[in-house]
């Protein structure tokens, strides 16, 4: 009986020893803190927004039939407005934070301005009240959610018909111009950087503002009557350069916002 309390008190002793061990303290290895991973610019995108813009024309008069001047020097006339603006795009982002990009977009509003035919004396006014454009743009992120970037491409506007005025009297001359489209190459640049309200940023949202410059060919913009829609011999000649700014929200389908690698 005495041996077989002995092997159970050293049994006890083995147990409290090994429970004792169990709940001493055992070191660990901490996890890496999370590195952050800024979301790419790679994917589509659509945007619209607004802005305003001024136009000038090199203009003169000349002969319908055989081209040659009727005026001994040119003019130069203008005009300024607003304009909605919509489109869509897509963006690849290379390893070295350089962005590549194709995009469309369109121009809705009214950039309003003058012609006039000195010979006459009369006037009238012209409205460039939309264009559309195709290019591509080159960008560089200056930060991972800021944008730097230049842009360039093809460019058609539509300058609509008017009515010309006797400039003397400012009443209807009999006169009138029909509408034309005028087609011309771009260049422009802008910045584009996630949208941030009141400290707080909105995931997919951006917003950019964006100059641009539009060179048109030039356009024989020919004097008809009124009634018979027949040409009085003359052309207004019409060079347009249109300069504008706008300012637009952009939704970009791939951005979640700064995420976190998981381990």
């Amino acid at each position: 009986m005495k041996k077989i309390l002995l092997a159970l008190t050293a049994v006890a002793a083995m147990t409290a020893s090994a429970s004792a061990a169990d709940l001493a303290a055992r070191p660990y290895t901490k996890a890496p803190a999370p590195l952050p991973v800024a979301p790419s610019w790679t994917g589509f995108y659509i945007f619209g927004g607004g802005g305003g813009g001024i136009w000038d024309a090199d203009t003169g008069v000349q002969s319908t039939t055989t081209g040659a001047p009727i005026l001994g020097f040119n003019q130069r006339q203008g005009g300024d407005g607003w304009f909605g603006t919509v489109g869509a795009g897509y963006d690849w982002q290379t390893a070295n934070s350089w962005v590549i990009g194709v995009f469309a977009d369109g121009q809705f509003g009214s950039l309003k301005g003058t012609i006039q035919d000195q010979g006459p004396f009369v006037a009238g006014n012209i409205k460039n009240d939309y264009s559309w454009a195709a290019g591509a743009r080159l960008g560089y992120l200056v930060a991972p959610n800021v944008l730097s970037y230049v842009n360039a491409g093809y460019s058609s506007s539509h300058w609509k018909g008017t009515t010309l005025y006797d400039t003397a009297t400012a009443l209807p001359a009999g006169l009138h111009t029909n509408g034309f489209d005028r087609s011309g190459w771009f260049v422009g640049g802008g910045v584009e950087n996630n949208l941030n309200i009141f400290g707080i940023t909105a995931p997919g949202w951006f917003m950019k503002t964006e100059y641009r410059a539009a060179y048109y060919e030039n356009k024989n913009i020919s004097e008809l009557a009124d009634g018979t829609n027949l040409s009085n011999g003359r052309d207004i000649t019409f060079k347009p350069f249109v300069q504008t700014i706008s300012t637009s929200l952009v939704y970009r389908f791939n951005w979640s916002g700064p995420v976190v690698a998981k381990y």
